[in-house]
This record gives C-alpha cells, structure tokens and sequence, in this order.
C-alpha cells in the first residue's frame, strides 16, 4: 500500500514514515502544502495522512482541491486543534478520518487498518482466501470446503483484520481500535481469549487457523510455506 504523508514537522514526519516502513507500507513525504498537493495529483496512493497547518498551503484547501479533482484516495487529517466543529468540517469537506494531536502511532496505524477494511468492504474482489480458508468481507464470514465457520463478531474482526494484513504485524493495540473503534478498548487477554476461541472452531473444521503470536510484537499470518519449516 502507498501512503502520501504531509507534514511540515519534520521530526513527526521522519518519525512516522519510519514506523510505518518498518510495517511495510511505502510512504512517499512532503513537508509543505504546495508540494503535498502536487504530489497528491501526480502520484498514485491508497491514503494520504494530511495535517492541517502546513506552509504555502493548508490542509484543508488541500482536501477540497482533491474532491473538486474527483480524486476518491482515503484521507486521514492530523491536526493540533481537537474541537468538534473542526472535526466535522474536515469531515464534511471529504475527509475519511480525523486523528488529533498528540496521538499514538498505533492508534494511526488502526485507523490505517479501518480505512483499509472499508476500501476492502466496497471492492469487487471481496474475498481473502489463505491456507484453503476463505474469507468473505462481504458476508463475514470465514469459511473451509465451502462450509461456514460460526465465529462471534469479535473473532471474525479479529480474523479480518489479520488476513487483511497477511504481510505486516498487527499488535492488540491495532487489534481493539480495529474492533471497537477509539471509544472502548479491548484487553490483550480478550483479544488472546477470541483468538483461543476461533483456532478451536477452525480446528473443528478440520482446518487450522494460520494465525501466529510473535511475542512483544503482535500477530501475523502464517504462509503454507511456514507450515512446514
């Protein structure tokens, strides 16, 4: 996936397109407005991470020139002003998403995860097959030899959200903003307690659920390739 992020901090910016390499996102960076909307145009990405004050340019006229262009990439806006009636101008103007500052990378990273899930929802291809299990996002359900695997709601995000993401690590952080949104935060126990659950009923399918633990860091996918090594 390719993420355009602007920013004129430049800590904020190295910071964040450094972690966000590390997961295995190509991010392309500019520090100023009118370099960010040129490269917004010109440039072929799946979301734009946006901050409001920028230089040259702001932020917002930035998001209004690219829905005027017709251009449908994901937005995610950063700003340092968290007032309600900011947040639903940025919305209102075309923005997918607001984060304010100061925030967590992995509260970030899962709004990242959340517009990919809706970008996957509304996609002609709406099923992720690994390991002979098949999800399709559009039902949601999980299935293997055509038959449907009863998962709750939480096991099924749970398993989304990681087959979504079948390259990149995803931590429990990402895992409860994922499920739950920004408002109600699921413990890493609850989420280590819906995972037990969904390995014992894919297991049940005579199947088994190529999820891993790498401890201290999150949750992965484990390729056919792995299985065996």
């Amino acid at each position: 996936m390719r993420i355009l992020l602007i920013e004129d901090s430049l800590s904020l910016r190295n910071s964040l397109s450094l972690g966000l390499e590390k997961l295995g996102y190509s991010v392309d960076t500019a520090g100023t407005g009118s370099e960010g909307l040129s490269m917004a145009l010109l440039g072929s990405y799946e979301i734009i991470i946006l901050d409001m004050m920028l230089p040259e340019l702001d932020g917002m006229t930035i998001l209004k020139t690219l829905r005027k262009r017709h251009l449908e990439t994901k937005v995610i806006i950063l700003s340092a002003r968290s007032e309600s009636e900011d947040k639903v101008a940025g919305l209102l103007a075309g923005a997918d998403d607001y984060l304010s500052k100061p925030f967590s990378f992995d509260e970030l990273t899962a709004r990242l995860l959340s517009l990919m899930r809706r970008g996957a929802a509304n996609c002609l291809n709406d099923q992720v097959t690994i390991n002979s299990l098949t999800l399709n996002i559009q039902f949601k359900t999980l299935s293997y030899n055509n038959g449907i695997i009863n998962l709750t709601p939480n096991e099924y995000k749970i398993v989304e959200c990681i087959f979504l993401n079948r390259h990149k690590i995803v931590t429990s952080e990402m895992l409860s903003e994922f499920i739950s949104g920004s408002y109600d935060h699921i413990s890493k126990n609850a989420i280590e307690a819906h995972l037990s659950s969904a390995r014992r009923k894919v297991r049940e399918s005579g199947a088994s659920l190529p999820i891993k633990s790498k401890r201290g860091f999150g949750y992965r996918v484990v390729e056919a390739n792995e299985i065996n090594t």
